[in-house]
């Protein structure tokens, strides 16, 4: 049955067009954008705007938010180094506790709360694979399931990335005991994908990628092998890695490649827009302008990145050269579109001592201008097409609130400066997905059930 809804505000590229139809095929593609209203259309009189795509999700580190904000000190009331390896070793012991149905009912609370926020879409970076102690589950794509049978539920879109992860670090390093619930060898990782791909490729709101951890958990070799696989597969298959996020990293890339590791990469693999590299946040000058040429996205975690103390991505430069970005909220210390792009903002005004860094001559709004960016250039990190409202695409609609207090006597560019800058979140009254209502004044139909699994699955955990 094909769809029609009519809004009265809609930003459609850069520009904001009132008065507008929007006609969807019964996959919930939009196939027209005409002015005027058609009868028989469903009335939005809020404002309009495509969904925001999560390029990077763990989402069993929803579970785990908040229990890390303290500090060891010794005997003699030194405080202990902290950073993302001390938090790392916390993160290990939630993940020995895990069973399947846990993750389900995480994943499922994860993505209702992403719903909410105005996340249409997620790429799942998914290295939960087997049981506590490393042996394989019966079916090893039981922990995929769970993921892809969450997002389904949820109605949510999924791009699942499962993860190579093999060794604990450069050289090949043996991993750990902590680490055995992660670990595949290539061939065993390879039938994985092959397993994923014949089940679910039908699913339209659905896309399977691949996500190599790290250059320290994978190998060249490796690398060159799962990159042609998946690209035998899919052509536009999206590659998702994290890098250059600790500066530890960077120097154990160079003292083991000779190079940066961001450097590297770009020097031994064929970049494009689906490739999307997660954090890249320790990026020399030359990193950065030979990675905003290949088109390959940058993937921010502003949020998690302030939260381990990672460090600032250079923004405003790599921007200004061209440079793609994508948001995620990647451990969900905060599950918040607003949170993400403020922070990317107030960062570079903080180490420029300037205001409205991000914009440009063509768009002067910064909000708009991060905001569509954002959900453009995720669109193509995690290979769907979304993140614009166009023809063609899959009509992943997030309505604002009106009645939000800081939403009144704006208009035009004004809504997404108020909505990102103004208000605590991303004001948030109606999701769509595909067309389909999935947020309905605020709320999920699944919202309540979700919560209660949720509190259940945390009273076993922790």
């Amino acid at each position: 049955m094909n769809t029609k809804l009519y809004a009265e505000n809609v930003l459609i590229g850069s520009q904001w067009k009132s008065d507008i139809t929007l006609s969807l095929d019964a996959s919930g593609y939009i196939e027209s954008i005409v002015k005027g209203k058609i009868s028989g259309s469903t009335i939005i009189k809020e404002p309009v705007i495509p969904g925001m795509p999560n390029c990077h999700s763990h989402a069993f580190q929803r579970a785990f938010a908040g229990y890390s904000e303290y500090r060891n000190f010794d005997a003699h009331g030194q405080p202990a180094k902290d950073s993302f390896w001390s938090w790392r070793d916390i993160m290990y012991r939630l993940v020995a506790k895990m069973a399947p149905q846990d993750l389900n009912a995480i994943a499922t609370f994860l993505y209702v709360e992403m719903l909410k926020a105005g996340y249409t879409s997620v790429a799942e970076f998914h290295y939960l694979h087997h049981q506590a102690g490393g042996g394989t589950y019966n079916d090893p794509a039981e922990m995929s399931h769970q993921i892809i049978l969450a997002a389904q539920g949820a109605g949510i879109g999924l791009t699942h990335l499962p993860v190579l992860y093999s060794y604990a670090g450069f050289g090949e390093l043996a991993p750990s005991a902590a680490q055995g619930r992660f670990i595949h060898g290539t061939e065993q990782y390879l039938r994985l994908i092959e397993a994923l791909h014949k089940e679910y490729h039908a699913d339209a709101n659905f896309k399977l990628g691949i996500a190599p951890h790290s250059l320290r958990a994978v190998s060249d070799n490796q690398l060159d092998e799962i990159v042609s696989n998946i690209r035998s597969i899919d052509s536009r298959a999206p590659i998702h890695i994290h890098i250059a996020e600790q500066i530890q990293e960077v120097e154990d890339c160079k003292s083991f490649y000779g190079s940066r590791p961001v450097e590297w990469l770009l020097n031994n693999h064929d970049l494009d827009q689906h490739w999307c590299l997660i954090h890249a946040t320790h990026l020399s000058k030359s990193e950065q302008n030979n990675l905003s040429m290949s088109q390959a996205v940058a993937g921010i975690c502003p949020t998690t990145e302030a939260n381990l103390g990672d460090g600032i991505f250079p923004t405003q430069a790599f921007l200004a050269e061209g440079g793609n970005f994508a948001i995620g909220s990647d451990s969900h210390i905060a599950i918040n579109v607003a949170d993400e792009i403020r922070l990317l903002e107030y960062a570079q005004r903080l180490i420029t001592h300037q205001r409205s860094v991000l914009t440009t001559i063509g768009m002067p709004s910064v909000g708009q201008y991060l905001y569509a960016k954002a959900a453009k250039d995720g669109a193509a990190a995690i290979s769907q097409d979304v993140g614009e409202i166009a023809v063609g695409k899959r009509a992943d609609l997030v309505v604002l609130d009106l009645e939000n207090p800081s939403l009144y006597n704006k208009v035009g560019s004004q809504y997404l400066d108020a909505a990102i800058f103004a208000c605590n979140q991303l004001p948030v009254k109606d999701v769509y997905v595909a067309g389909k209502k999935v947020i309905d004044n605020g709320r999920h139909l699944l919202e309540l059930q979700a919560n209660e699994n949720y509190k259940k699955v945390l009273d076993g955990l922790v």
